[in-house]
C-alpha cells in the first residue's frame, strides 16, 4: 500500500498537510472525507523518505499508547474514540499518522489486531498476536496493561546489554589508542638511544622495534586492515546462514560475556512465552512467534527443535530437555508448569530469577573489565620499559666493571 503526501482543507477552511497509507487516490479521498477533510492535492512518496528527518517510533511511545488504551478500554470508551482522543494528543508526526490510518481501517471494517498488522515496523508479531488474543477472549484492557510491562521491561533488558557490551568496547578501543601511541610516537624516540649503545639487543627489544617500525612504515595497513575484517565478516555474517549460526553460537560461548547473553536471551523468551501461553495462544503458536522474536539463530534452531519434538508427542519439558541449549532451571520450571497447569506462572519464575542474575552478572563483568584492562595496560608498559631499560642497565654494569 503506498504512502500518500497530502494537502487538505478541514470544515474551517484550515489547510492541513500530511501522510497517509492509501490503495489509491480514490482511498485516500474517501479515507480523508473520513477525517472531515477535502483533499485538495496528494503525491505518491516512499515510506522510507516520508520518515526521514522524522524521529522513529520509540518504545516510550509504544508503552504511552498500550497505556493510553487500557485505561479507556477498562473504562469502557469505545475503541474508536480511544484512538481518536489519542491521535489528537499525540505530538509525534509519524504515529500521529499511524494511528489515523488505524481508525480509518477500523471504520473500513478492520479488528484493531488487523489494523496493527498492516505496520509490521512498529507493532510486531508479538504485539498483534497478544492483542488478537484479547480481542478473542474480551480482556483487551488486561492485554494492553501487560504489553506496557512487557515493553518497559524489554527496554530496560536492551539498556542492560549496551551497558554489557559497550563497556569492554570502550575499554578495548581506549588500549588499542594507548599501544597504538606507544608504537607510533613513544618508542621510535627511544629506539635510537637504544641502538647507539653499540652492544647486541636481547629478543624483546628486538622484537619491541620490529613492532614499532612496521606500525610506523605500514600504519595504513593497521588502519585498514581491522576495518576490512570487520566489515567483511559482518557482510559473510548477514549474507551466509552458516555463517550466521556459528557467530550466534561463538557470542553464546564468549567468556564472561556469552552466558549473560545467554540469560538476557533465555529470560525474554520466558516472558514472552508466559504473556502469550496466558492470553490463551496455543503453545505451538507461541513458540512459532518466539522464534521470530528472539534473533539469536542457535536459540531459533532450537526452539524449532523443540516445537517438532511436541508436535510430534514429546512431552514439552522433555522436548526443551532434547535440545540441549536449555539449561536445567527452564525444564525444571516446564516441568512444574505441566504438571501443575500452570505454564505461565512458572516461565514468569524464570525470568524474574534470569532478571536478578543478569543485573548481578553484569556488574560483575564491569567490575572485572578495570583490572583486566589495567594487568594488559601493565604488561605493556612494562614490555616497552624492559626494552628500554634493560640495555641501559646493561651498559652502564659493563661500564662499572
Amino acid at each position: 500500500m503506498p504512502l500518500y503526501k497530502y494537502r487538505a482543507m478541514n470544515k474551517e477552511g484550515r489547510i492541513r498537510n500530511g501522510n497517509l497509507d492509501a490503495t489509491n487516490e480514490a482511498d485516500l479521498e474517501q479515507r480523508l472525507s473520513r477525517m472531515s477533510l477535502d483533499l485538495i492535492r496528494a503525491d505518491i512518496t516512499e515510506e522510507k523518505r516520508a520518515s526521514v528527518g522524522q524521529r522513529k517510533v520509540e518504545k516510550s511511545d509504544l508503552i504511552n499508547f498500550c497505556f493510553h488504551m487500557e485505561q479507556l478500554t477498562r473504562a469502557g470508551v469505545p475503541m474508536l474514540e480511544g484512538l481518536s482522543d489519542l491521535r489528537d494528543s499525540l505530538e509525534h508526526p509519524r504515529f500521529r499518522e499511524v494511528i489515523a490510518n488505524l481508525i480509518d481501517e477500523i471504520e473500513g471494517g478492520k479488528s484493531l489486531s488487523e489494523a496493527l498488522q498492516d505496520h509490521p515496523t512498529i507493532f510486531d508479531t508479538f504485539f498483534v498476536n497478544l492483542i488478537k488474543a484479547g480481542e478473542a477472549s474480551g480482556e483487551l484492557a488486561r492485554i494492553f496493561e501487560s504489553l506496557a510491562d512487557t515493553i518497559k521491561w524489554q527496554d530496560e533488558l536492551n539498556q542492560s546489554t549496551k551497558k554489557l557490551l559497550t563497556s569492554p568496547l570502550f575499554v578495548g578501543t581506549a588500549v588499542i589508542g594507548v599501544t597504538i601511541f606507544l608504537m607510533v610516537y613513544l618508542v621510535p624516540q627511544l629506539v635510537g638511544f637504544v641502538t647507539s649503545m653499540g652492544q647486541e639487543l636481547p629478543m624483546h627489544t628486538r622484537a619491541l622495534i620490529a613492532t614499532s617500525n612496521f606500525m610506523v612504515q605500514y600504519w595504513y595497513i593497521c588502519l585498514i586492515v581491522p576495518v576490512v575484517t570487520f566489515a567483511g565478516l559482518k557482510t559473510l555474517v548477514k549474507i551466509n546462514p552458516k555463517a550466521r549460526f556459528a557467530a550466534d553460537g561463538f557470542k553464546l560461548r564468549v567468556w564472561r560475556i556469552g552466558p549473560v547473553l545467554q540469560k538476557i536471551i533465555l529470560s525474554r523468551f520466558a516472558n514472552f512465552f508466559a504473556m502469550m501461553y496466558a492470553a490463551g495462544i496455543p503453545i505451538l503458536r507461541c513458540l512459532e512467534i518466539a522464534e521470530g522474536i528472539i534473533d539469536n539463530t542457535v536459540v531459533r534452531a532450537a526452539l524449532q527443535q523443540a516445537r517438532t519434538d511436541i508436535q510430534e508427542g514429546e512431552p514439552i519439558s522433555r522436548s526443551f530437555q532434547n535440545t540441549g541449549l536449555f539449561p536445567p532451571l527452564v525444564v525444571r520450571m516446564l516441568k512444574v508448569g505441566e504438571t501443575t497447569g500452570g505454564l505461565d506462572k512458572a516461565l514468569l519464575n524464570v525470568s524474574y530469577f534470569y532478571d536478578r542474575d543478569i543485573r548481578a552478572s553484569i556488574d560483575k563483568v564491569q567490575a572485572m573489565i578495570q583490572p583486566t584492562m589495567t594487568i594488559v595496560l601493565g604488561l605493556l608498559l612494562g614490555w616497552v620499559m624492559l626494552s628500554v631499560l634493560g640495555p641501559v642497565y646493561d651498559t652502564i654494569s659493563n661500564i662499572e666493571m
